[in-house]
């Protein structure tokens, strides 16, 4: 009949999910790996004392829970995009065609905010979990932020270099759009042989792109491959992560819900809530335990 206390709210400290473990003799489900003392910093978020990385937090967990529940057989694609609108893209279309060939070194500034303002309001799309919970929220601002960086309007948390300073400009206005996003990126997820325990070995994320070819109706169409530019963004970007995670906690909440996905999408392969009679009780149960507590992100500005 009681809530949560706080060091079930934050997951006892955890910074990363290293380890499941399954215990026969007593019937326990562990999630194991670096934990530490937290405190909440001026944002709101919950951040280990001694590393400052985000600490897991149990309405994350649950989310992932769900989308991995027992006695089912679940395989979602858990996505966030954000998308321009055919409107938007073909005031973009008409941006670029305006420019010409007045392209010159120094001109990045002028494009960049001519680009924002063409494309206006974009949709965000969520699936796989709700679009009303923390979880969605954390990959919304992740994914944004790293579009931000991309186009060069937020400052990177590491040192490497955004696509708009790499981008040859001429080719940006030959009607090249480029995609990003983030994937899961582990060098090998190690299980043993009873399929009681599992390791999670690698970084965890990892930013990947294709471009798009924009008509000037609005209407795009993939290329299959990613400009050199684009290319070299997000290796520069994956190779970083885990400086920019330190430096900007939101990215360290990103990897923390992957890590969650994973570890919950091995809990239920292998049956370990059967084994261990768990059905996942008031968890399970958003009336009992609300989580979808949130307004759902529905448009950012570009």
């Amino acid at each position: 009949g009681h809530g949560p206390d706080e060091a079930m709210k934050h997951l006892a400290g955890l910074t990363r999910i290293q380890y499941v473990f399954y215990y026969p003799e007593t019937q326990d489900i562990v999630l194991a790996g670096p934990a530490e003392g937290w405190i909440e910093d001026s944002s709101g978020r919950i951040l280990g004392i001694e590393s400052g990385q985000p600490v897991l937090e149990l309405q994350d967990l649950i989310v992932a829970l769900r989308t991995f529940p027992p006695g089912a057989n679940s395989n979602p694609i858990v996505y966030c995009s954000i998308d321009a609108t055919s409107e938007g893209l073909s005031r973009m279309q008409q941006f670029l065609s305006g420019l010409g060939r007045i392209i010159r070194p120094g001109d990045e500034q002028f494009i960049v905010e001519g680009l924002r303002e063409s494309l206006g309001m974009q949709v965000i799309t969520l699936g796989g979990i709700p679009s009303t919970t923390h979880f969605a929220q954390v990959m919304v601002e992740a994914d944004y932020r790293m579009k931000l960086i991309g186009i060069g309007l937020e400052q990177p948390p590491a040192r490497f270099k955004s696509y708009i300073a790499l981008a040859n400009f001429a080719s940006i206005a030959r009607n090249a759009m480029c995609r990003w996003w983030f994937v899961p990126d582990y060098q090998r997820i190690m299980v043993s042989a009873d399929g009681h325990a599992a390791e999670l070995v690698g970084t965890g994320v990892k930013l990947v792109g294709e471009d798009e070819m924009v008509a000037g109706d609005g209407s795009r169409q993939q290329t299959g491959g990613q400009n050199r530019a684009s290319r070299k963004f997000t290796e520069g970007f994956t190779r970083k992560y885990a400086e920019i995670a330190r430096n900007a906690p939101v990215y360290g909440q990103l990897r923390n819900c992957i890590d969650m996905l994973v570890a919950t999408a091995f809990i239920q392969k292998h049956n370990l809530y059967g084994k261990a009679g768990w059905d996942l009780s008031v968890l399970g149960d958003e009336s009992v335990y609300p989580v979808e507590i949130f307004n759902a992100p529905q448009q950012e500005i570009g």
